[in-house]
């Protein structure tokens, strides 16, 4: 059972029990943990697909968050070790790899303050 407040604008109640987000702050951990041991991304997005349906609108706004930093984080990488060859692709590989932290940071920085994310589906920072 969780415990909820109102809003000040008359939304609905947002949740304020500590376990509801824990998965995704889980998740936030598992992409930042990827950099040592890869597959934990792959296990991450995984997580957020499973728990997206079932997740109250603020925070399914972060569950599509992190489905959006893993597939554009992992087309941003393929694009970069493509483009390794005419050497650009090791510039391109550092920018997203700030993007990737940068991505997770915020995420988990509105997570802690119990915000949904605005844009998702951004492509920037």
């Amino acid at each position: 059972m969780s415990e909820s407040q109102s809003t000040p604008q008359g939304e609905p109640p947002i949740s304020t029990n500590p376990s509801e987000s824990g998965n995704a702050n889980l998740i936030y951990i598992l992409y930042l943990v990827a950099f040592a041991v890869g597959i934990t991304s792959v296990v991450g997005v995984v997580m957020a697909y499973m728990a997206k349906a079932e997740a109250p609108d603020w925070l399914k706004s972060h569950y599509d968050n992190q489905i959006n930093i893993f597939w554009k984080g992992l087309l941003y990488g393929v694009i970069s070790c493509v483009l390794m060859v005419v050497l650009i692709g090791f510039v391109l590989i550092v920018i997203t790899l700030v993007w990737y932290i940068v991505r997770i940071v915020k995420g988990m920085q509105a997570l802690s303050k119990r915000e949904a994310i605005e844009n998702p589906g951004d492509w920037g920072f």
